[in-house]
């Protein structure tokens, strides 16, 4: 039995690998199923085109050139369905124990021997924290899904990546006033081709306020005061949407054995042929790769890992 930590693309494309092999296994996660992907905004549209985020050769039909987040969610939705993937929802992996072979995977719910643990488990788990006085207030958000409940609000959007302009033109629309904190001298490059004028044009007419070079001191009930290459400035705030990204849950691999490299990023340790981590029969696939460098790997180029992973799992049991 091999044990799959993540119901996300990834972790789905891991099962299916290992299907064709008539290898058997479980999927478990802690959310819904692609749970990362449930909690996008509700009106994401991806950069990739449809074809680039299909799994198993199903194809993946959009009605658009760059597919919603609801058709992703019901086309990962038709794929389990179709391969028909033991996929244990709603339940989270409290520790991963034991050696190749005889793994003892436990979670909320049950208690799992697994000779093998493939950990698929995205990069949602934890946000990055500001470390400012008042992040934890309520009005601090940190996941955002629509922009209706910030209408005529005061809002302040940290980040300048793709989540961060999405969220700042989609509360704009519906009617807040937006305030963008930007620790870099500009909106980042990586912005979708298509948004990036329309960012830059609001910035530049003065319907999105944007501080540069800038990042929060301190958040209050009513305020937020900001640290600018002029000077310390307190602007009138009801909500901060913090879009400073996400982390793996290191802790899971760490306790599993799981070396990381020296680097900044916190690599984990892993065979890029076989995708097997330094701990023996334990691999990773998907964005937990590259540590804090959670825009290293996406769907379009992880998908693959679940081959190598299936591969050399079928070498080593045959």
């Amino acid at each position: 039995m091999i044990i799959i930590i993540g119901a996300g693309p990834i972790g789905l494309a891991c099962g299916i690998a290992l299907k064709r092999k008539n290898i058997p296994f479980r999927i478990i996660d802690k959310g819904c199923l692609t749970n990362s992907i449930y909690h996008y905004p509700v009106n994401m549209t991806f950069f990739s085109t449809s074809d680039r985020l299909e799994i198993g050769g199903i194809p993946f039909i959009s009605h658009n050139v760059k597919p919603t987040r609801r058709e992703a969610l019901e086309y990962y939705r038709r794929v389990t369905e179709h391969f028909q993937l033991p996929v244990h929802l709603y339940e989270k992996v409290s520790s991963i124990s034991g050696n190749d072979g005889n793994f003892t995977v436990t979670t909320d719910k049950a208690t799992y021997q697994a000779q093998k643990v493939v950990i698929a488990s995205g990069f949602y788990s934890d946000p990055h924290r500001m470390n400012v006085p008042g992040e934890d207030l309520p009005k601090v958000k940190h996941y955002y899904d629509e922009p209706h409940p910030y209408a005529f609000q005061n809002v302040v959007v940290i980040g300048a990546g793709n989540s961060g302009v999405d969220v700042a033109l989609e509360t704009y629309r519906a009617g807040s006033k937006v305030t963008m904190v930007v620790r870099a001298p500009e909106i980042k490059r990586t912005v979708k081709y298509w948004v990036r004028p329309d960012i830059e044009n609001r910035i530049k007419n003065g319907e999105i306020a944007a501080y540069f070079n800038t990042d929060i001191v301190r958040i209050n009930e009513k305020t937020v005061t900001l640290r600018t290459p002029e000077g310390e400035k307190t602007i009138d705030n009801d909500f901060v949407l913090a879009m400073t990204g996400y982390e793996p849950d290191f802790s899971l691999l760490r306790d599993a054995g799981v070396a990381f490299q020296e680097d900044e990023a916190r690599t984990p340790e892993y065979e890029e042929a076989t995708m097997e981590s330094n701990k023996k029969g334990l691999y990773l696939a998907g964005v937990v790769c590259g540590g804090l460098n959670t825009s290293k790997w996406f769907i379009e180029n992880a998908r693959y890992h679940a081959d190598l992973i299936a591969k050399h799992i079928a070498e080593v049991m045959d």
